[in-house]
């Protein structure tokens, strides 16, 4: 690649991934195409964003292989797969109503959209904080913090159980609104790739986006690894409801580097896919606590 597009990519890599991707699910679904084809997209922008992280990384020796690549892997696909079974499921839930949900499915089918990432955005965002407040929520959302580098599949690297809880506090109020299958499928679209791109590799400069967009300049400050450190920058999409919630971070000199992320608590929480899976459920909550749990016997607490 020449060295010109290469000074600029930084510049451009995220404002280009969002409105590049979204807007072909959007002119796709507008156009009526099957829901299969957001799968191809999707796969296409995982390979774009793999591909920039080694052209333009943040840390080069975070693009090195770990032995994670199974477990990513597979909470890649159980994860996506639950989701895409979940939307499936959504024109029954919808039409299940005993009401008509007040949706304005007379909206453009882009500003629909953008409603319903605001409200998912809400949703999502206080189930998150929540998990870092509540004991038994963090033994499931412990698995995401688990991770020690940084790279765009991480953002795919959850508990199935938090998983659900996550969609359920971004969907139950959309679907109570009654929106259609169509917006839902964009909805999830946008969520992976936003999930890539708030985990990435990459060393993006998005300017003053980063007050209002949450990318990976602004949630590597969520997976600081000491307790308080990371109860920080808990949006999906936007930083608005931590700036209402008062726990928006940005420091513009700060770089993070090996040893800033993980569970400080507990370096040796499972790394392999099958003891994360059943790492909530031990006696012993091999994740210790949350920087937000800070209560001592807290397990005792709830019953472990």
């Amino acid at each position: 690649m020449p060295a010109v597009l290469l000074k600029l990519l930084p510049y451009f890599y995220a404002p280009a991934m969002l409105l590049g991707f979204n807007a072909a699910a959007l002119l796709l679904l507008g156009a009526h195409r099957s829901h299969a084809w957001l799968v191809a997209l999707l796969l296409a922008a995982i390979a774009v964003s793999l591909f920039v992280e080694r052209l333009i990384p943040y840390r080069r020796d975070w693009n090195g292989h770990r032995g994670e690549a199974y477990r990513d892997t597979a909470h890649a696909f159980v994860n996506e797969g639950a989701s895409f079974a979940a939307l499936l499921l959504l024109p029954q839930l919808t039409t299940g109503l005993p009401w008509h949900g007040p949706w304005p499915a007379g909206w453009p089918l882009a500003m629909q959209w953008l409603l319903a990432i605001l409200i998912a955005d809400c949703g999502v965002t206080l189930m998150h904080y929540a998990s870092h407040r509540w004991p038994l929520l963090w033994r499931f959302h412990a698995v995401h913090h688990s991770v020690t580098r940084f790279y765009g599949f991480n953002g795919l690297l959850k508990h199935p159980v938090h998983l659900a809880l996550e969609t359920a506090a971004g969907m139950l109020p959309l679907i109570l609104l009654g929106i259609p299958d169509a917006v839902a499928a964009l909805l999830a679209f946008s969520v992976a790739v936003q999930l890539l791109l708030q985990h990435a590799n990459v060393d993006m400069r998005i300017g003053p986006l980063r007050h209002l967009l949450a990318l990976a300049p602004t949630h590597r400050f969520h997976h600081q690894k000491w307790a308080g450190e990371g109860d920080v920058n808990f949006g999906l999409f936007t930083t608005l409801w931590d700036r209402l919630l008062g726990s928006y971070v940005y420091e513009p000199d700060r770089r993070f580097g090996p040893g800033d992320f993980g569970i400080g608590e507990k370096p040796g929480y499972p790394a392999g896919y099958w003891g994360q899976l059943l790492a909530p459920f031990r006696k012993t909550n091999p994740s210790g606590q949350s920087g937000g749990a800070k209560q001592a016997g807290v397990n005792a607490k709830v019953g472990f």
